[in-house]
């Protein structure tokens, strides 16, 4: 937890941290440089799959990371090789630009080109049926495909001059061919519907874009900032920097990270950390941008930059979810990739086939030429698999956001496709399934010339260094009691064991039973004393000199309300669990038969809970790891999912984890896990939803029982269908 003199501290040492020149240096031994370009024509993996044909050409380019739904295109590239990427995008037909935030706003499509094309299309199937002159039946049907088809007719060439074969050049090679053999009527309504459908499936995929930049506009743009002569002025957000002073009033969103330093309100956290009821804060608080103040007015001192706010972190794991593939998604991206090296071979097959079913027939004398010719364009439309590549994107991205909603920040799709494997979760102890803030509850004087006083100055003012709960239970209990500690010098945190210090020339150490032991100081009565300690659940610490063991220091914590429901959910959801605890063996015995985990590991280093992760792994199991801390981080790291507790956490557990459970709650990971079920089943369904339409129609077209707008359905008609499949995540209930 950030408390307020940590962010008085860290205020006060800023100038100190500040390396320029470093960053300077590290700055010029770069090469290449990364852009984010938007590429508002940018929808269709097939599109994807001809830019990357193109600059895959260029050897200024080092790599390229796309994402469809916020059409934007990372380029990793040389200096000064920019224009020429912009000029190889534009001759794709592609309005390239440097992403910039106003470009995240969709443009307004014009309808009424589309409406003539409707009016145009219906009165030239019209005239058909009516048998009026050929003329007038063609007029009407170029007139609609000239309203709504040249965009499509653009595309297409650009596709077939690359060497693709995507939605566009099938469509333009297959109305070209039903007015080359007199199917006016039926050419004019294929561009049409295609563009109808088109434009719904657009719409289809706003919706899983505005759930990413809906979670953009949560922040406010402007904060009323606190000026160097004491004034209050709005200021942009983006140019506070941190420890500036601001305020809100109630009803308003906080504009950035902060702590309280004056008044209290309630606010509600829901876009954050998921949680449904308001939380009361008071000074020294931690308050997250895109919350609503609710009661109170009151000052705040801003901790992060606007670009670095836990709310642009969510956002930023969100947008950046093509970065990490999911395991089904590796599969289509092998797909993709196998269709981009064959596409000098798939289309000029796709063609062969074609003309081969309009040509053979012919050669044959089966049935009527026109007829065969007829099938072959059918087949041409339904050639392109767009259903099939877009169906992984949307349904990772929208339970990525289902997640981000509920307080979950997942940092990848691969995370998320996982979590429905595991097989065990191992779970620290204090700080996860405790509140991790002890309190002292006993203290026993060991040697009997000391002075109570005294003994507990020395542990708080050893304890008062270190942020572990054990020892900021020892430094609240002597605050209360108004004890005023020593200086401290040489002062060094052990990791799993405790601290040591200097004081008045003296060395003391304030550490637990193990350290105790390395040091020699173990006796029969102090083990019997500890262990009866232990028994009670509690942690026990001792202070000792370089002689004796002076005092024995009880912390008791309490087990959250949530941690019985969360491990019953897990229980129930397949998922064993195990407790990996640095603190005794008692202990955490205790605690394990409160919750009801089923393996109980105590005692243990940061390295012993890396063997015993390990151990698992290699086993065949998938393991998922829970912490707060940075004793956490080597676990965190080696597990196959790493959660970390997203208030309580250190930054370096957050960092290190691969989900962030915003509110600590422990239920949230049974929540992870039937999302992640959840994306898997709908990912499967529209692989194989795709897959069988494909195979369906393709064997209509060649037996002649499907017309071209039931191809052109087939085909943009799935790919709708996928998407609104991918987007129930967004709506489902999870528990």
């Amino acid at each position: 937890m950030l408390h307020l003199e940590d962010v008085t501290r860290a205020c006060d040492d800023a100038s100190s941290r500040n390396t320029p020149v470093a960053a300077a240096e590290a700055a010029t031994e770069r090469v290449c440089v990364r852009t984010r370009i938007h590429l508002a024509q940018m929808d269709c993996p097939s599109e994807e799959a001809l830019i990357r044909v193109k600059l895959g050409k260029m050897p200024a380019i080092v790599s390229m990371e796309f994402d469809l739904l916020l059409r934007v295109l990372i380029v990793e590239h040389e200096e000064g090789a920019l224009p020429s990427i912009f000029d190889a995008l534009r001759s794709l037909g592609f309005d390239s630009s440097p992403e910039k935030a106003s470009e995240k706003v969709p443009k307004k499509r014009r309808i009424w080109p589309l409406a003539l094309a409707c009016v145009s299309a219906a009165l030239s199937e019209t005239a058909s049926w009516l048998a009026q002159p050929s003329w007038v039946v063609a007029a009407l049907a170029l007139c609609a495909v000239a309203a709504c088809g040249l965009t499509t007719y653009r595309k297409g060439i650009v596709a077939i001059r690359n060497g693709k074969l995507n939605i566009n050049a099938l469509m333009s090679i297959a109305v070209t061919g039903a007015i080359l053999i007199g199917q006016w009527p039926e050419a004019a309504m294929v561009m049409t519907l295609f563009t109808i459908a088109e434009l719904i499936e657009a719409q289809s995929l706003q919706r899983a874009r505005n759930a990413i930049v809906g979670l953009m506009t949560l922040a406010p743009d402007t904060v009323n900032a606190m000026q160097p002569d004491g004034t209050w002025r709005d200021t942009d957000a983006r140019a506070i920097m941190p420890c500036a002073i601001v305020r809100v009033k109630p009803g308003e969103r906080i504009a950035l990270d902060s702590v309280i330093v004056l008044g209290q309100s309630t606010i509600d956290q829901a876009s954050i950390t998921g949680e449904s009821i308001p939380v009361e804060k008071t000074k020294g608080d931690a308050v997250y941008a895109g919350t609503i103040n609710q009661t109170g007015a009151f000052e705040f001192r801003v901790t992060t930059q606007a670009n670095d706010t836990t709310l642009a972190r969510i956002v930023a794991a969100v947008e950046q979810a093509q970065s990490s593939k999911a395991q089904t998604q590796s599969f289509i991206d092998r797909f993709a990739r196998i269709f981009d090296r064959f596409a000098r071979i798939y289309t000029p097959a796709v063609l062969v086939i074609a003309l081969s079913i309009a040509i053979v027939p012919l050669v044959l004398g089966w049935g009527a030429p026109l007829e065969w010719a007829h099938r072959a364009l059918v087949l041409l439309v339904i050639a392109c698999p767009c259903a099939l590549l877009i169906s992984t994107p949307v349904t990772i991205v929208s339970g990525l956001a289902a997640a981000a909603r509920r307080g979950i920040l997942i940092k990848g799709g691969m995370f998320l496709e996982l979590g429905r494997k595991l097989d065990w979760l191992a779970i620290d102890k204090t700080g996860t399934l405790t509140h991790g803030k002890p309190v002292q509850t006993a203290f026993e004087r060991v040697q009997t010339d000391d002075d109570d006083a005294h003994v507990r100055t020395l542990a708080a003012s050893l304890a008062e260094r270190s942020d572990h709960p054990v020892s900021n239970a020892i430094t609240r209990a002597a605050e209360e009691d108004g004890v005023r500690l020593y200086m401290v010098k040489n002062f060094k945190a052990r990791p799993g064991l405790g601290v040591r210090g200097t004081i008045a020339g003296r060395m003391v150490w304030l550490g637990n039973y193990r350290l105790m032991e390395r040091e020699s100081f173990v006796t029969a009565e102090l083990r019997r004393r500890v262990e009866a300690l232990e028994r009670e659940g509690r942690t026990v610490v001792m202070l000792c000199d370089e002689q004796n063991v002076r005092g024995i220091f009880a912390v008791a914590d309490t087990v959250r309300p949530t941690s019985h429901a969360a491990i019953a959910r897990l229980h129930a959801l397949g998922v064993r669990t195990a407790m990996l605890s640095g603190d005794n063996i008692r202990t955490a015995k205790a605690v394990a038969r409160d919750v009801g985990i089923d393996r109980v590991e105590g005692d243990l280093m940061p390295e012993g809970k890396l063997r015993i992760l390990t151990q698992m792994s290699n086993e065949g199991a998938v393991v998922g790891m829970v912490g707060d801390g940075i004793n956490d981080t080597l676990a965190l790291a080696r597990a196959d999912i790493g959660f970390a507790m997203g208030t309580m956490g250190s930054d370096t557990a957050i960092e290190t984890a691969d989900v962030a459970l915003m509110d600590d709650d422990l239920r949230k990971i049974g929540v992870f896990i039937r999302l992640s079920k959840a994306t898997h089943a709908i990912l499967v369904q529209n692989i194989a939803f795709s897959l069988a339409v494909k195979a369906v129609f393709i064997a209509l077209a060649v037996t002649g029982a499907a017309t071209m707008w039931m191809a052109v359905f087939a085909d943009v008609g799935a790919s709708l269908t996928v998407v609104g499949n991918g987007l129930r995540l967004l709506r489902k209930h999870l528990g």
